[in-house]
Parts: C-alpha cells; sequence; structure tokens
C-alpha cells in the first residue's frame, strides 16, 4: 500500500485491544500522538488475517464530517463496530449477513430514516416531560438506597449502586419489562458491550479468545431476542403506549418489520439506552468526587448542572468508536481513501482533541461551546440523547439535594472494552444530611 500511512505494529495493537481503553491516559497519550503525526491512518493486521485493514481517524473536524456526510460514508454493509475475521464469519453462518445485530446503527438511508422516524417523537422533550415525574421517583429511590448503604460510613461502589440500575430501570419501564426482569437485561447489555471484560461477561476469564468471546457475544444477542419475541407478541395483543408497544405494531412502507429488524429495534433501545448513560453518570460522579469545590459550586448554583452533564458525556464518551464504509474515493487528512475501504471514527480521540477542546482532559462544568462528538452527528445522531441529558439532570439534582458531600475511596476501574466503556467500579464515602 505506497503512500498509505500505515501505523506501527505496537500502535495498531493498541488501537484495538480492549485492555489499552481500561488505561485511559495512556491510551489518551497515543490519540495525542496520533493526531499530531498520522490524523488518518490504516490499521493492518501483523498476520493479515486477524481482521481486515482499516483507517483510523483521531480528529475532531475529520470524525465530524464523516459523522454528517451519510452519502460517502456508510453503515452498511459491513460491520458498524469493529470486529474481527472470525466474528464476521460467525455472523455470516447464522445470519446471513456480516452484523450480528440489524438495528438502527447499521442501516442506511432510505431505511434508516424510516425505522428512525417510529420512534423519534417519542424520544423528543415534549414527550418525555411526560416521564419527569416517574424518572424523579425513580432517582429517589436509588438516592435511598445509596444513603442507606452509607449511613455507617461504609464505602460504596457508585457504580453498582446508582450509575449502573438507575438507567437500567428508567429504560426498562419505557420498554415496559419488569422489574424483576431487570437483572437479567443487566447482565445481557454486559455481556454485549463488555464481553471482552472478565468482570462484565460474568466469564471471570481475563483473555478470553476470539472464540469464547464470540460465543459469549452471539448467546446474549440470542437472548434477548428470544426475550422481546415474547414482549412484542404481548404488545400486539395487548398495546399500551410504551415503546414497546410503538416497535411491536409499527409498519413501514404498509408492512410489518421483519422479525429480524424488530429484535434489533428492541436491542438497541434496551442496551444503548442504558450503558451509555450509566457510564456517563459515573464519570460525572469521578469528577465531582476529584473536585470537592465544583461540588460545592454546583450545590450552591444549580445553573451549573446542565454544563457538569454535558462535560461529563464529552469527558467520559462511552460510545468509543463506530466503523463506516466509504461509497467512493475520497481524499481525508492527506490519505486516499478507496471505495469499500472500512475506516474506524474514533470519539474517544476526536473528544479529546486540542484543537476543538482548550485543556481535553480537564473536566470543565463551564465548558462552552461544547460540541462533543459523544452522541454521534448527522442523521445516526444518538436517539436517545434528550433522555440521557434529563435522566442524569435529575439524578444529579435529588444527590445534590440529600447529599452534602463526596469523596473517592479507592481505585476507580474502567472496563475492558474497545466499543462501550467507562468506569465498572467507582468506590466512594459519602455524607448525607
Amino acid at each position: 500500500m505506497p503512500g498509505d500511512a500505515v501505523l506501527p505494529p505496537e500502535t495498531a495493537r493498541e488501537v484495538i485491544d480492549p485492555h489499552a481503553y481500561a488505561q485511559w491516559d495512556d491510551l489518551l497519550d497515543t490519540f495525542d500522538r496520533l493526531r499530531a503525526e498520522s490524523p488518518v491512518a490504516k490499521v493492518v493486521a501483523e498476520d493479515g488475517e486477524l481482521f481486515d485493514p482499516f483507517w483510523l481517524v483521531t480528529r475532531y473536524d475529520d470524525v465530524m464530517r464523516i459523522s454528517k456526510d451519510n452519502t460517502t460514508f456508510l453503515n452498511n454493509p459491513r460491520p458498524v463496530v469493529f470486529s474481527f475475521r472470525k466474528a464476521i464469519e460467525f455472523s455470516r453462518a447464522a445470519t446471513g449477513s456480516d452484523i450480528l445485530v440489524d438495528s438502527l446503527v447499521v442501516f442506511d438511508a432510505p431505511i434508516h430514516p424510516k425505522y428512525r422516524r417510529l420512534t423519534q417523537d417519542w424520544f423528543m422533550p415534549r414527550n418525555l416531560a411526560r416521564m419527569e415525574e416517574e424518572i424523579r421517583g425513580i432517582a429517589n429511590a436509588t438516592v435511598d438506597r445509596l444513603v442507606a448503604a452509607c449511613a455507617a460510613g461504609e464505602i460504596v461502589d457508585f457504580c453498582k449502586l446508582v450509575s449502573a440500575p438507575y438507567p437500567l430501570h428508567v429504560v426498562m419501564q419505557i420498554l415496559g419489562v419488569p422489574e424483576e426482569d431487570e437483572p437479567r437485561m443487566l447482565m445481557l447489555t454486559q455481556q454485549m458491550f463488555g464481553g471482552q471484560d472478565a468482570d462484565l461477561s460474568g466469564s471471570g476469564m481475563e483473555n478470553m479468545t476470539q472464540e469464547q468471546v464470540i460465543q459469549l457475544v452471539a448467546g446474549a444477542v440470542k437472548s434477548f431476542e428470544d426475550y422481546f419475541a415474547g414482549i412484542a407478541a404481548d404488545r400486539r395483543a395487548h398495546p399500551t403506549d410504551d415503546v414497546a408497544s410503538v416497535i411491536a405494531n409499527a409498519t413501514v412502507d404498509g408492512k410489518s418489520l421483519p422479525e429480524r429488524d424488530m429484535a434489533g429495534y428492541y436491542i438497541i433501545v434496551a442496551t444503548a439506552g442504558h450503558d451509555t448513560t450509566s457510564a456517563s453518570t459515573a464519570g460525572a460522579m469521578l469528577a465531582l468526587a476529584q473536585d470537592p469545590e465544583q461540588w460545592a459550586r454546583v450545590k450552591a448554583d444549580r445553573s451549573l448542572l446542565p454544563g457538569i452533564v454535558e462535560e461529563a458525556i464529552r469527558w467520559t464518551t462511552p460510545v468509543q468508536h463506530f466503523m463506516r464504509t466509504a461509497a467512493e474515493d475520497v481524499e481525508l487528512g492527506g490519505q486516499q481513501v478507496k471505495k469499500g475501504d472500512w475506516l474506524m471514527i474514533n470519539y474517544v480521540a476526536a473528544n479529546h482533541d486540542p484543537a476543538q477542546f482548550d485543556n481535553p482532559r480537564k473536566f470543565d462544568a463551564s465548558r462552552s461551546p461544547n460540541r462533543h462528538l459523544a452522541f454521534g452527528a448527522g442523521a445516526h445522531q444518538c436517539l436517545g440523547l434528550h433522555l440521557a441529558r434529563m435522566e442524569m439532570k435529575i439524578l444529579f439534582e435529588t444527590l445534590l439535594d440529600r447529599i452534602d458531600s463526596i469523596e473517592l475511596a479507592g481505585e476507580p476501574r474502567r472496563a475492558t472494552s474497545t466499543f462501550v466503556g467507562g468506569l465498572k467500579t467507582l468506590p466512594v464515602r459519602i455524607q448525607a444530611r
């Protein structure tokens, strides 16, 4: 590939190594160097067999360009998340497609806008306002558990006690999933998105083989499909005003959704609807626990809270990358990308680009403007961004009302994952009112 900027093997390994994403500062150092030296560079497997070559895109402006140009850069037909060849072959054998789950994130026009419109109004602020009281009740119950657990001055894991169960409960209420099934939904989500992590996958295996990860993720997908087939059947027979009923009874071009597409719709709402918000919520709490003065300021002035929420989403960047496929030859960052080439738009790198964000590693609640890419951009911008902001704002209003101080009480740990990432443990000690 003469003329292409190709990453050296050790850097290429780091980009696709889930363990590297758990070593946050080292990873950011790598992205800083790549943005300066090779903002668009080819990643090639050392043996040529593990995965198809792709372009790594690390600069904010380039990631924004790709995100908004859905004609030149497609979500289909190649996987929209980095995948090893064995995973693609498994998916092809199991589904006839290179992609294991057909959901909103994998479709292009004209299918994508038609599917998106089915639930788009449901997730708009005007409709979500109907849920504010219910979400506030869930937030209060969550903080009750936190305060009770800390009554004796004990150290608690904010992730397990608050940031994981709170958005999970909200989105499962939206989907009409019974509360007793929520632990199962959390486990399956963590296996799907955190299958590479020994703790989140439930495997206890620190270094699983590709085959083991593939089987784990595929099993989680199958369990989701079976579960939501039952939900869909129930909502067709007994429709309500929840999102599950909208999906179950939706028609596009006069036809019901194909079974595979319907399952994918349920899965993306059920998984992306809470795991990402969980990561941002934990990120916000980490930043505030590390900065008592900022905690005191926002307690005294709640107008700062939207800035806390937005900065937490940027600073954490729960969805760490997506893949795109070039529909035509195009020049990008001084490199000639060919039609059919695969590209990784790395949101972690883009959201820490100093050309866009002054002192990007600093958590700055007053950052303005804050045009981060954690929700993506363009036609595929996250459908649930208004819900995520609302959930976080309500939770932190509740925390600020009920808690006087919070401090870090141990070493936080990040998930081992290349796709959806964030804190998996956050030990804290709180002083309640």
